[in-house]
């Protein structure tokens, strides 16, 4: 018989579905917490949380806990194993600028799971890890839209995807993070053990029924977006590019729509042209950049994709009734530049004239 680690007996059965766990240093705790679940909840009969159907091993180079972001430590359930006897390993992500996120040891470990031909699956900044040890060459890698500036600076020869849930391509599972994590998790017990225990996890968890890992990321502007998947897909993909703005016509194409559908999307939706949202996005951008940095207001109007700082400052007062420089806290006037009117040179906006005008 083989004991669970709650002590109670379980019937000798190979599990459908085995994943490892790697926990970066300040991993994020609910990212962890929700896969493993998922995992138990689909694993046995009612709440017994007995691992038979699903199994799962905390793994760790040094038995000392793991720090998670928020201060929790977990220990591990067992040393770093045999990566073929997974079906998946799951790096979990969490802070990016608190020092290392991944040892060496489980660097290695991890390329020789890749070598093995295991699957890898980033949760949360786990495809930062998996991008590091230099194991999404060549894949499409899923992050959240929060860093997707921090990963296209990190990595210039990956094209990260902001604007879904997860993303499969082939050996390499990626995923945003956040409430994504359930999705991922009950795509993977749906796809070893069945759509019945998947459907069970997100149920008790109190979660509707399984988000696709193409659907839309949740954001807090795409939010006004309503029930229109295409229009928060939009606003996603501009909320990318505030220094360099897409055109309308670009961002219809890489939604495969026309600008004409795009423009009655927008209007049917929010009530405003696509040209507008994008202008508004980017003043909503420079209202904060004003409060909560202390850069000039020039460095900022081009932060946020207008040509000069004249400009920059007349669309900011239509929008907001206030120029930008009254807007500013105090303590971050005194080293703003000379003002907004002192133009910079100009900048290759040819593909903005259209939103910014």
């Amino acid at each position: 018989m083989n004991r669970t680690p709650f002590g109670r007996a379980a019937a000798i059965e190979t599990p459908s579905l085995r994943v490892g766990f790697l926990l970066a240093n300040n991993f994020t705790l609910s990212a962890l917490s929700l896969f493993v679940d998922a995992l138990r909840l689909a694993a046995d009969e009612g709440d017994r949380s007995r691992p038979i159907r699903c199994g799962w091993s905390v793994m760790a180079a040094r038995p000392e806990p793991v720090r998670s972001s928020c201060g929790v430590l977990v220990s591990r359930t067992a040393p770093l194993s045999d990566p073929t006897s997974f079906d998946y390993i799951v790096v979990v992500g969490g802070l990016l600028h608190a020092g290392n996120q991944m040892d060496d040891s489980n660097i290695a470990y991890l390329r020789s799971a890749a070598s093995a031909g295991v699957p890898l699956v980033g949760v949360c900044t786990g495809s930062f890890v998996l991008a590091r040890a230099g194991l999404m060459r060549g894949r499409r890698c899923c992050i959240s839209w929060y860093h997707h500036a921090d990963f296209e600076a990190e990595f210039s020869d990956i094209v990260p995807d902001a604007d879904q849930l997860f993303v499969v391509d082939r050996d390499r599972i990626t995923c945003a993070g956040g409430s994504g994590v359930a999705d991922l998790a009950a795509f993977l017990i749906e796809r070893h053990v069945g759509a019945s225990a998947a459907q069970k996890s997100l149920h008790v968890l109190q979660l509707q029924n399984r988000r696709q890992g193409s659907d839309a990321q949740p954001h807090a502007a795409a939010g006004s977006a309503g029930g229109d998947d295409r229009v928060r897909r939009a606003i996603l993909l501009m909320e990318q590019h505030m220094a360099e703005p897409l055109s309308v016509e670009t961002i219809a194409h890489r939604l495969q729509l026309s600008s004409r559908q795009l423009e009655r999307l927008f209007q049917d939706t929010l009530a405003v042209s696509p040209a507008v949202a994008y202008r508004q996005l980017r003043l909503g951008y420079a209202k904060r950049l004003l409060q909560t940095t202390r850069k000039s207001v020039t460095d900022i109007a081009i932060e946020a994709g207008f040509c000069d700082g004249a400009h920059f400052a007349r669309q900011f007062r239509a929008h907001f009734g206030i120029a930008p420089r009254d807007i500013r806290a105090p303590d971050t006037v005194a080293l703003d530049l000379p003002p907004a009117s002192a133009t910079t040179p100009a900048r290759d906006m040819t593909m903005a004239q259209d939103i910014i005008m």
